[in-house]
């Protein structure tokens, strides 16, 4: 692409000014590709980034209600097990952190999104087996020819689950890094909107990673049910991360992204 090209694709009115900059740079489910300016110019294949949009949104709605689902049992199970959703575990959290780190790499929330790295990590080198194992189910069950349709759709399900939680898995401290470094400079006397403005977009994209990541753990946990107290410690983690960064950016939640958060754009 050369500059004239650059020049006739930032004039056209499609594109949304400045969507780019509060994404979570997932293209493959992005549902505003075809309104995006920086994926015009990165993107090489031919596919038609309006009939992918479409079926990305219907493919996060979805996820969507599973969140939902899955943040009404984590209340439910914690009001019954008396755990406190909105402390924080820094024992468990701060374990292996250099004390040199810069003020934002050790703040609460960097932290413990850095132990759910870990967490994630962990819990799917020990699960391998356990995924071998549906597959070997799935694939029996296919040959005594059970419902071919309903199986793959299961198959793609996990998958997609998978994806979500692995996009997401270091993402999110990196974006509470990011809002906390703005943070920083606006507490020290920097009185500029924009900082603010900046700190708490980074900070929705971090909440809506936490989200989704809360829904696709919700959707593990319907296919290994015999998993569910090691995924319950993970999302109580996640759940307990997600309330204390709303509490510390009120804001953020409300703040408007180009294109995500306005109406038919």
């Amino acid at each position: 692409m050369d500059k004239k090209d650059i020049f006739r694709l930032a004039g056209d009115p499609r594109f949304i000014p400045g969507i780019y900059n509060y994404c979570d740079r997932w293209c493959e489910r992005c549902p505003f590709t075809s309104r995006c300016l920086t994926y015009a110019m990165e993107a090489e294949d031919n596919d038609n980034p309006a009939i992918r949009d479409l079926n990305n949104e219907a493919f996060w709605n979805k996820l969507q209600s599973i969140f939902e689902q899955t943040a009404e049992m984590i209340n439910e199970l914690a009001e019954e097990m008396g755990i406190d959703l909105n402390s924080l575990d820094l024992d468990v959290a701060s374990d292996n952190i250099s004390l040199q780190m810069a003020k934002a790499d050790n703040h609460e929330l960097v932290i413990v999104a850095r132990c759910y790295g870990k967490m994630v990590g962990n819990w799917f080198e020990s699960e391998y087996p356990s995924f071998e194992q549906k597959e070997d189910e799935l694939n029996t069950l296919l040959k005594i020819g059970l419902d071919k349709d309903s199986l793959h759709a299961d198959a793609d399900s996990i998958q997609d689950a998978v994806e979500v939680i692995r996009w997401y898995q270091h993402q999110i401290e990196v974006k509470l890094k990011r809002a906390l470094a703005q943070d920083d400079l606006f507490d020290a006397g920097e009185e500029d909107t924009i900082l603010r403005n900046d700190a708490d977009g980074s900070v929705k994209v971090a909440l809506i990673g936490m989200d989704r990541s809360i829904g696709a753990w919700g959707r593990l946990q319907e296919y290994f049910p015999e998993k569910t107290d090691s995924l319950l410690d993970i999302l109580l983690h996640l759940d307990r991360l997600r309330r204390r960064t709303e509490e510390l950016f009120p804001q953020a939640k409300s703040f408007k992204r180009p294109g995500f958060d306005e109406p038919n754009p």
